[in-house]
């Protein structure tokens, strides 16, 4: 039976979504074709031939994006089934399904989703649950049908460029932050991916040319054992590659022992959600953390040689414009500037259907509605003027410029002032960083 995977955006790596579960598929005798649109035209005539259609859903962007596709490889093939899985499937289910998708599946999905493949090759779908967290023994990803890595996006680093693959260690997360959308579908729940399987898919990767590893967990040491085992298994056999991974400042802090290890089996970086500098804010997300701790990590990497990439959202319902000049302060205080993506000072809160978020009456109270198509929860700050300072720093993020420049003007936008005349930051060459900035 032919079967059609479809990505529509998985922050410019080759989605390992796709890779995972068409490796289960062929195995069970599927005719597979992965697509890529982020990278590659609309496969209208692989979806015409498609029995079984299933687009991956792994963050709120690529669901958004997946919208019309659906729509329009309905109308291509009425008689097609349709499945949507990944992390904002089953939080979206109600709207997708008004859309034509019969099959939903969140969670663990790759032996659900070859189920459904055989049964619908059966001409009998039935019905499957939305979410499985069965802890599976994966396969390795069958990477021969997507795009070539040149296509994606592109490590950076004292000014050349590393052509970089994508795999996953593990998914789902142990810890509950509120804000957080794989929190609703993993309940505090993380399944890893077998060690072997990851190794052999990075060795596939590394013989298609990738010089660098993107590690996409959601966090790396949610099992720091298994985690440093494979860095440690991949350093031995290949000491020239190199990795980046996200892992939570409370894990870092935690696992202050293994960051020196990290830096000495070739991590250039790590991602980590700091969200906010203000500790009643990252009290109500339930982050796990606190301001010192932050700026403790961000002092043990620079000792260790490592690059922190954080990542914020700093406009929620409790941001005032001293706290968003505080935020700009502990950053450029800290020699962070040359760390942070522009687009992580001007992010707003998202609430996903589903979302922790609603427990809090603060938030319930500038909640407007919820927007189905736009797959969120619409909310109004308190304050109308910060809800501007948030607009007017979204088009000054989006501008081209080096992040020294859009941080200049974001400094100018929160103070009316220009940045104090000890401005001085890194040069950018010496900050590893990925070419596709977006975390959502």
């Amino acid at each position: 039976m032919n079967v059609l995977l479809v990505s529509t955006y998985e922050l410019g790596h080759q989605p390992f979504g796709l890779a995972s579960p068409a490796a289960w598929l062929a195995e069970r005798g599927h005719e597979v074709t992965c697509t890529d649109m982020c990278v590659e035209p609309l496969a209208e005539e692989a979806a015409r031939r498609a029995s079984l259609i299933a687009f991956y859903l792994p963050m709120h962007t690529a669901t958004r994006l997946a919208v019309p596709v659906i729509e329009k490889f309905r109308a291509l093939n009425p008689s097609a089934h349709l499945c949507c899985y990944g992390l904002y499937a089953p939080l979206n289910e109600s709207y997708l399904r008004k859309l034509g998708v019969r099959t939903i599946l969140g969670g663990e999905f790759e032996a659900a989703l070859a189920e459904l493949a055989n049964n619908v090759a059966r001409g009998n779908a039935g019905l499957t649950p939305p979410v499985s967290l069965d802890k599976l023994q994966f396969r390795v990803p069958q990477r021969a049908g997507l795009a070539p890595l040149e296509k994606y996006a592109r490590l950076h680093v004292n000014g050349s460029t590393k052509r970089a693959g994508y795999t996953e260690a593990s998914r789902g997360c142990k810890h509950l932050c509120r804000h957080c959308p794989v929190v609703p579908v993993y309940r505090g729940a993380f399944r890893i991916v077998q060690p072997a399987i990851v190794l052999e898919d990075i060795r596939r990767q590394v013989a298609a040319g990738a010089q660098h590893i993107t590690f996409g967990d959601p966090d790396f040491f949610n099992g720091p054992t298994h985690a440093i085992r494979i860095a440690e298994e991949l350093h031995r056999e290949f000491p020239s590659l190199t990795y980046d991974a996200t892992i939570k400042i409370e894990h870092l802090r935690k696992h202050r022992d293994l960051v020196q290890r990290l830096q000495q089996t070739g991590c250039l970086f790590v991602t980590s959600a700091v969200e906010s500098v203000d500790d009643e804010v990252l009290a109500k997300l339930e982050k796990g953390h606190t301001r010192a701790d932050f700026l403790e990590i961000a002092r043990d990497f620079r000792a260790a040689g490592l690059a922190l990439a954080p990542t914020f959202i700093p406009f929620t319902p409790w941001t005032t414009r001293e706290s968003y000049h505080d935020l700009l302060t502990v950053i450029l205080e800290n020699d962070l500037v040359e760390n942070v993506a522009p687009i992580q000072l001007a992010l707003r809160l998202l609430i996903p259907n589903g979302s922790r978020l609603l427990e809090l009456a603060d938030v319930r109270a500038v909640v407007t509605g919820f927007d189905e198509p736009a797959l969120l929860h619409r909310w109004k700050h308190p304050d109308q003027d910060v809800d501007a300072l948030a607009a007017q720093a979204l088009k000054i993020a989006a501008r081209r410029g080096s992040r020294r420049d859009v941080f200049a003007k974001l400094w100018e936008l929160a103070t009316d002032e220009r940045p104090p005349d000890n401005f001085h930051l890194q040069p950018r060459a010496t900050i590893p960083y990925m070419d596709e900035p977006w975390y959502c």
